[in-house]
């Protein structure tokens, strides 16, 4: 086996380490309870509805901002609908689903940081640097 050969089977090794990684995690309870809570916002037409209302509220306010029209009114208004969406209680689990899939998603990423030793923030883009 050639020594490109060699690397590109590694890469492909790496590649399916990354698929059976997306495989698992959509089997932790975390995902599940996020796909569950997604589902139920979709199926749910009192809470679409919300949703369509906050968007065309919060549509407004940031058009009034950019023509430099927005008011503090505005702004109570849109969080005003905000709150009033994430009170909602298939809005609340799914906000809450979200969170913990996110911070179950943010630990597996440190996991597969921290033996990189490699801030690509800031190390990688040499080109960029003093």
């Amino acid at each position: 086996m050639s020594v490109e050969q060699a690397a590109v089977d590694e890469g492909d090794s790496v590649e399916q380490l990354g698929r059976e990684l997306g495989e698992r995690i959509a089997q932790t309870p975390e995902y599940e309870r996020f796909e569950d809570a997604r589902e139920a916002v979709q199926r749910d037409e009192d809470v679409q509805a919300k949703i369509d209302e906050f968007e065309q509220i919060r549509s407004e306010f940031m058009h009034a901002r950019e023509t430099g029209q927005a008011t503090n009114s505005g702004l109570q208004r849109v969080q005003e609908a905000q709150d009033e969406l994430h009170s909602m209680p298939v809005m609340s689990e799914f906000l809450d689903a979200q969170e913990e899939l996110t911070d179950t998603l943010e630990a597996v990423n440190e996991a597969i940081s921290d033996p990189l030793a490699v801030d690509f923030g800031g190390e990688a883009g040499g080109c960029c640097q003093d």
